[in-house]
């Protein structure tokens, strides 16, 4: 009797599988810091409209999360808040290739009450925040800025560096420095730390997050799904609205 009901029943399972994409699973994440609020909307959006998805999300430095994922971790999609680290992957046949999700804008923001518009006046604070350059992008565009800026030894003995963008934000918000150098993205979630001044465009590198699936997600239709999700018209409002941009921050 079972197998006569499965009998019958298989041409209209067959018939449902070809006409109704089924997505069930988990897809694990790995995303720049910077990402957090941006990448749990989108991740939440997605999974009202995709039942028996769960998105379990991990973010970090993109260099930290390069290395975890060079190391095992689970990854179907990365996310990185620069090239560098996702050429890494690419490097070690971790990925086959990237796409660019969105850009972004760095900022000194702080609560200082001293006078801050322009690179030139960081030599007058005391500690300033950024970035681990070595593993943080956000500290490596930092450093780029500073150099350039031909503060590097001015600026030497102030500088507190923190493990992510977020920490760095973290540590001007409670005023345990001065200022911090953090994305724009970042800056527009303070509370009591305020955008001081835009960085000058010429003094850093093009900011840009290029995502990619991992070699694990290569049979995962759901993780296919959500990366093409990324790119819809409605993931671009909500990356907006989180202070990214879709163009080049010099133009």
């Amino acid at each position: 009797m079972k197998k006569v009901l499965i009998q019958a029943a298989s041409p209209l399972l067959i018939l449902l599988l070809l006409v109704t994409p089924v997505f069930a699973g988990e897809i694990a994440v790995s995303a720049a810091a910077s990402l957090k609020e941006a990448i749990n909307e989108l991740a939440d959006s997605f999974t009202r409209t995709h039942p028996g998805v769960r998105i379990v999300r991990s973010y970090g430095a993109s260099g930290t999360l390069a290395k975890q994922i060079e190391s095992g971790a689970p990854a179907d999609i990365f996310i990185s808040a620069n090239e560098e680290w996702m050429a890494y992957l690419k490097q070690r046949k971790l990925i086959s290739s990237s796409e660019t999700l969105a850009g972004n804008t760095l900022v000194f923001a702080g609560s200082t009450g001293k006078k801050v518009t322009a690179m030139q006046d960081l030599v007058a604070l005391g500690r300033i925040a950024l970035g681990s350059p070595k593993s943080v992008p956000a500290g490596e565009y930092a450093m780029a800025a500073i150099r350039k800026a031909g503060l590097e030894q001015a600026l030497g003995g102030k500088l507190v560096f923190a493990k992510d963008v977020r920490e760095s934000m973290m540590y001007a918000e409670r005023g345990e420095v001065e200022g911090a150098f953090v994305y724009r993205s970042d800056a527009l979630l303070g509370k009591r730390a305020r955008i001081l001044f835009t960085v000058p465009r010429q003094l850093y590198p093009s900011i840009v997050y290029p995502m990619a699936l991992t070699g694990s997600a290569a049979a995962k239709g759901e993780a296919s799904a959500f990366f093409r999700y990324l790119k819809e018209p409605e993931s671009v409002s909500v990356m907006k609205k989180h202070g990214f941009s879709f163009h080049d921050p010099r133009d």
